[in-house]
């Protein structure tokens, strides 16, 4: 009986270290423009994986302190995130992100969009396996395809 609650615990414990550090289930991430393909607009989008738990607990909370702060960021985090950059033409049918190659280990996955509002917060998508992106005039809209 002493075995079976010692187990009981060790599981319990387990479970619950991995839900405070779960790591990304992200396979794809598809990025796609609705805008005017008449207009002249290029979108960038990030996808910024997050490895260390300091730094997803002090990211940015606005698209406004993202990119104004993105190269002070990035050199601070240095080995700590992975930035997939990618700019989309207006009109462009579809680009899957290439993804790196530790995505599994990223304790957050975090999309910002530049044609976004500045107060837009990021969206996380560590726990989303496919991703869509999609760029309208109002913003850009990120969902799951699970």
């Amino acid at each position: 009986m002493k075995l079976k609650f010692s187990l009981f615990l060790v599981l319990l414990l387990l479970s619950a270290l991995s839900a405070e550090y779960s790591v990304a289930e992200v396979n794809s991430v598809r990025i796609s423009s609705r805008l005017d393909p008449n207009a002249i607009i290029i979108t960038e989008v990030d996808i910024i994986f997050i490895y260390d738990q300091a730094i997803a607990d002090n990211f940015p909370t606005a698209k406004s302190q993202w990119y104004s702060g993105k190269r002070r960021f990035t050199r601070e985090a240095g080995d700590a995130v992975d930035i997939v950059n990618i700019f989309i033409p207006q009109g462009f049918d579809s680009v899957t992100a290439t993804l790196p190659e530790r995505k599994a280990d990223a304790v957050r996955v975090v999309v910002f969009g530049y044609h976004d509002d500045s107060k837009a917060a990021p969206v996380d998508i560590h726990q989303w396996q496919d991703v869509a992106v999609e760029i309208d005039p109002f913003g850009i809209v990120v969902s799951s395809l699970d």
